[in-house]
C-alpha cells in the first residue's frame, strides 16, 4: 500500500510540473508582450487554441509533427505582426482599455472563426510515434510525451533568457522599451522591434498550442479553459517578470494537481487561494515592479 501511494503522490508530482511547464510556456509569451510593450493581450490564449487548430491541420494533411511544431508558430508570428503593426498600433496611444477591449474583440473573433472552419467538436492529436510510449516507474508507466512537453519548456526558457539577456538584439530590445526615442536616435526602427516583440509573443503562444495539443486534444473551448490559469500566473507571477512567470506556472501546477488528487471539487479554488494569499503578501505579484 505505501508503494501505491509513494507512486500517486510521484505521479502527481510529474503532472504537475508538466502541466506548470506548459503554463510557463504559454504564459511566457504574455509576459514578454507586457513587459516590453506593456499590452496586455486578452487574446493570448486565443492565439494558443489557433496555432493548436493549425498544428493538428498539418498533421491530418502530412502526418509530420516536426512540421506542425514548425508552421504553426510562424503562422501566429505573422499573425502577430499583422495585428500589432495594423490594429494594436493605432490604439497604441489611447491607453490599456482601448488595448483590452481590441485584443478581447480578437479573441471572439477567432473563437468564431475557428468554429466557423473546424466546427464544434472535438478533435484528438497524435503526438509522433517516437512520443507515443510509456517509460516503467516501479509498477506504473508514465506517458513519454509529458516529459517532452516539460522538456520543450525549459528550452524555451534557455532560448528566451539567452535571446533577452545575452544578445545584441536583446540589449537593443530592452533600450528600445527603456527609451524609444534615444534608440531610434541611434539609428533603429523600433517600430520594427515592437512588432518583433509582439511577433515573438505569439509565435510562443504557436508553439505551446502545437505542443499541449496531443496531451489536451484540440477542441473550441481550450483558449477558454487555460485563459483562467494565466491570468493566475502572469499575476502572481508579476506582470513582465519571466521569473515570476516561471515560478508562479510551477506552483499553479503543483496546486492544481494535488487540489485534484486530495480535494477535487476544490482544485479552482485552491488556484485562486495561491493568487488572493500572493496579492496579500505582495500587491504587484512575487517580482512585480510598482511602475507596471
Amino acid at each position: 500500500m505505501s508503494n501505491d501511494i509513494a507512486l500517486t503522490l510521484l505521479f502527481a508530482v510529474l503532472n504537475s510540473l508538466a502541466y506548470g511547464l506548459l503554463l510557463f510556456m504559454l504564459s511566457s509569451g504574455l509576459t514578454v508582450v507586457f513587459g516590453m510593450l506593456g499590452v496586455l493581450n486578452v487574446a493570448h490564449a486565443s492565439f494558443y487554441m489557433l496555432g493548436a487548430y493549425l498544428a493538428y491541420t498539418v498533421i491530418d494533411q502530412t502526418g509530420s509533427f516536426l512540421l506542425a511544431a514548425v508552421v504553426a508558430p510562424v503562422a501566429l508570428a505573422l499573425a502577430g505582426a499583422l495585428v500589432e503593426r495594423f490594429l494594436l498600433r493605432r490604439v497604441q496611444l489611447l491607453g490599456h482599455w482601448h488595448q483590452l477591449l481590441l485584443t478581447l474583440g480578437l479573441g471572439y473573433i477567432m473563437l468564431e472563426g475557428i468554429k466557423w472552419i473546424w466546427g464544434t467538436e472535438s478533435h484528438p492529436m497524435q503526438p509522433p510515434a517516437l512520443l507515443q510510449g510509456s517509460i516503467l516507474i516501479g509498477e506504473a508507466a508514465y506517458p513519454v510525451y509529458r516529459l517532452f512537453m516539460g522538456g520543450c519548456a525549459i528550452a524555451v526558457l534557455a532560448v528566451l533568457a539567452l535571446i533577452l539577456f545575452k544578445t545584441r538584439l536583446g540589449m537593443i530590445v530592452r533600450a528600445a522599451v527603456a527609451n524609444s526615442e534615444m534608440v531610434s536616435a541611434l539609428g533603429y526602427n523600433t517600430s520594427y522591434v515592437f512588432t518583433g516583440v509582439f511577433a515573438l509573443g505569439a509565435l510562443l503562444a504557436g508553439l505551446a498550442g502545437a505542443i499541449a495539443g496531443p496531451m489536451l486534444s484540440v477542441y473550441p473551448g481550450m483558449a477558454a479553459d487555460i485563459g483562467v490559469d494565466i491570468f493566475i500566473v502572469v499575476v502572481v507571477g508579476g506582470l513582465g517578470s519571466l521569473k515570476g512567470a516561471l515560478i508562479a506556472s510551477l506552483a499553479l501546477g503543483v496546486f492544481q494537481s494535488f487540489g485534484i488528487l486530495l480535494m477535487p471539487d476544490f482544485a479552482m479554488f485552491f488556484s485562486f487561494l495561491l493568487m488572493a494569499v500572493v496579492l496579500m503578501w505582495k500587491p504587484f505579484g512575487l517580482y512585480g515592479e510598482r511602475a507596471a
